[in-house]
Order: structure tokens, then sequence, then C-alpha cells
């Protein structure tokens, strides 16, 4: 079985946020609160993207230093490991102004790499 590659990874973190854009569009957080649907899909997705973070090789967390890597990773492991404990206040605030950030940094990375669509 092969190691997946960098780009892998990076195409399960944009379609992971894709899929939490999807399930909060047009919903505020006291809709997210009542939705215990929406809380599950997004710390779902945000366990993905923590994950796929990890598997990233260090010469591309290197050279894009500006994503805080570890950060995200961390996330991924408190949304596991304390999942009963997770602040949604947090969460919503990681889905509102974190996400694309990462979204357009990924998006740099992927056309350094030549790449513009996961084949």
């Amino acid at each position: 079985m092969s190691k997946r590659k960098d780009r892998e990874y990076l195409f399960d973190i944009k379609e992971a946020i894709d899929r939490i854009k999807n399930y909060t569009k047009d919903i505020d957080f006291g809709t997210f609160i009542a939705k215990t649907e929406k809380q599950d899909a997004v710390l779902r997705n945000l366990e993905i993207i923590g994950e796929a973070v990890k598997n990233i090789s260090p010469e591309i967390k290197n050279k894009y230093s500006v994503v805080n890597w570890k950060s995200i990773a961390g996330l991924r492991d408190k949304v596991i490991h304390f999942y009963f404990g997770v602040n949604l206040e947090i969460v919503w605030d990681v889905v509102q102004n974190k996400l694309g950030n990462l979204e357009r940094t990924l998006d740099k990375i992927l056309e350094d790499l030549g790449e513009t669509h996961k084949s």
C-alpha cells in the first residue's frame, strides 16, 4: 500500500472545509447550539482536518509556517479526547473566522504544487 501524498491530505482538508461551510451556511450560533446534528457534522469534519494535518509532511509545514499546523492538530485532539467538554463557542469562532484563511492558504499551497483540482 502506498503512502498518501501531501496533495491528497490537502484536498481532504479542503473537502472537510467545504462540508463545514455547507453545514453552517444560513445558520447563526443559536441554531448551531440547538441543532446537535450540525454540531456532530462540524466536529467530525474538524477531526478530519486535524488528522489530515498530522499527516502533512514537515517540508510543507515548514514552507508554509504561516499556518498554525500544531494548533489545528490540537483542536482535533480536543474534539476527540474531550468530546463532551468541547467549547462550542470556540468551535463556532473557528468555523466563522479561521477556516476561510486556512482555505485560502491551502489554495496557495496547491497552486504552488501545481495542483488546481483533485484528480
